[in-house]
Formats: C-alpha cells, sequence, structure tokens
C-alpha cells in the first residue's frame, strides 16, 4: 500500500457528552482537534482527508467534510458514512480518531509505509489507532460497523489478515474535562523541555 492512493479519514462525530461540547471544536495549544487530526492524517501522508462531522458542524480547511445524520448512534454509523465518502480511487483508508491528539504523523507514516493491506497501530504492544484498511475490505468493514465501536470487529474476525505496526507517540483520548487538563499540562511540560524553550 505505499504510494498514493492513501486517503485520512478523521471521524469527528461525537458530541462530547461528558465534556460538555463536540469534541471536534475542543482547542489544545490553540489549536481545534479537528483540525489536528486533519494535519495529523495530511502529515502522515494521507490525500485527500475525509472528517465525518455530525453533532458539530464546521468548517474545516484542507478537508473534504461529510456529516453522519445518525451520529447519535455511535462511531459504526460515522465509519460507514466515511468509508462511502472516499474517492474511487483510493487504494486504502487510515482511520483516525478526533480526540487522541497526540498521536503522532509517524504512525501514520509507518502504516502506510508497512505495505499491508490491514494494518493497526500498536503501543506497548497494545492496539489502538489510527487504521488502515485496503478498498478490498471496506464493504466487510462497513458492514460490521455497529453502535459505538468502528473497524474493531472486523480486525477481530480476521487476525490472520492484521500486520501490526509498534508505533512511538501516546493514543490517550479524551472523555473529560479532566482528561483535556492532563492533556494541556503534559504539552505544556513537552514545551518547556524542549531545548530552544524560553
Amino acid at each position: 500500500m505505499k504510494g498514493s492512493g492513501v486517503a485520512g479519514l478523521l471521524l469527528a462525530a461525537g458530541e462530547g457528552a461528558r465534556l460538555g461540547r463536540p469534541k471536534a471544536l475542543l482547542e489544545l495549544a490553540g489549536e481545534r482537534l479537528v483540525d489536528r487530526g486533519v494535519r495529523l492524517l495530511e502529515e502522515g501522508g494521507c490525500h485527500p482527508v475525509v472528517v465525518v462531522l455530525g453533532a458539530a458542524t464546521v468548517q474545516v480547511r484542507r478537508a473534504v467534510t461529510v456529516r453522519n445524520p445518525d451520529w447519535r448512534s455511535g462511531m459504526g454509523s460515522s465509519l460507514r458514512v466515511g468509508l462511502a465518502a472516499l474517492p474511487p480511487e483510493t487504494r486504502a483508508v487510515v482511520i483516525a480518531l478526533v480526540d487522541q491528539p497526540l498521536v503522532r504523523p509517524e504512525a501514520v507514516r509507518a502504516l502506510i509505509d508497512s505495505g499491508a493491506c490491514v494494518a493497526v497501530a500498536t503501543y506497548d504492544g497494545r492496539r489502538r489507532n489510527p487504521v488502515l484498511i485496503g478498498r478490498r475490505h471496506f464493504a466487510e468493514v462497513a458492514g460490521l460497523a455497529r453502535g459505538d465501536v468502528g473497524a474493531r470487529p472486523f480486525l477481530a474476525a480476521h487476525p490472520e489478515l492484521v500486520t501490526e505496526v509498534p508505533c512511538a507517540g501516546d493514543p490517550a483520548d479524551i472523555d473529560t474535562l479532566a482528561d483535556l487538563a492532563r492533556m494541556e499540562a503534559r504539552m505544556e511540560a513537552r514545551m518547556e523541555a524542549r531545548p530552544d524553550a524560553g
């Protein structure tokens, strides 16, 4: 799956019930999570980037946006909407979640460079996001995506297809205001630790 033809798909439709506002609109270090997610996929080598929105309708630069009218049903419907919106020349897609802002572009690039048709990022041996899926599997992934799960049922049904790709970075997600505060503190600490800080 090396080279062109790999799209990015950012799932950003949720309302962020425990946060009080949609996660796509949250800001971290002055950047909305939706913009950060688009940048993650772009810098990782994906083109185009498709963003699935739902609870919030926002302008997103450098990305194609589609709305999931059934966003309340969970991530599965957003994944189906996103896969259906990909251009026909797409050979594979890297799927990322809007609420994991510490995932690095290097993880996306590693999935693409793996050459696999199905690949999942691992951190300390644990499978997390992002995930790469080849076009030949889009229909089955969409068919198995239900409720608040995305590609996980497909990955579980076909362990023989999955290439695990060890990645640096942190897949921690933001579900609460406390999570957001911890993420902000960690980013500030990293900035202060940089040699050129100050």
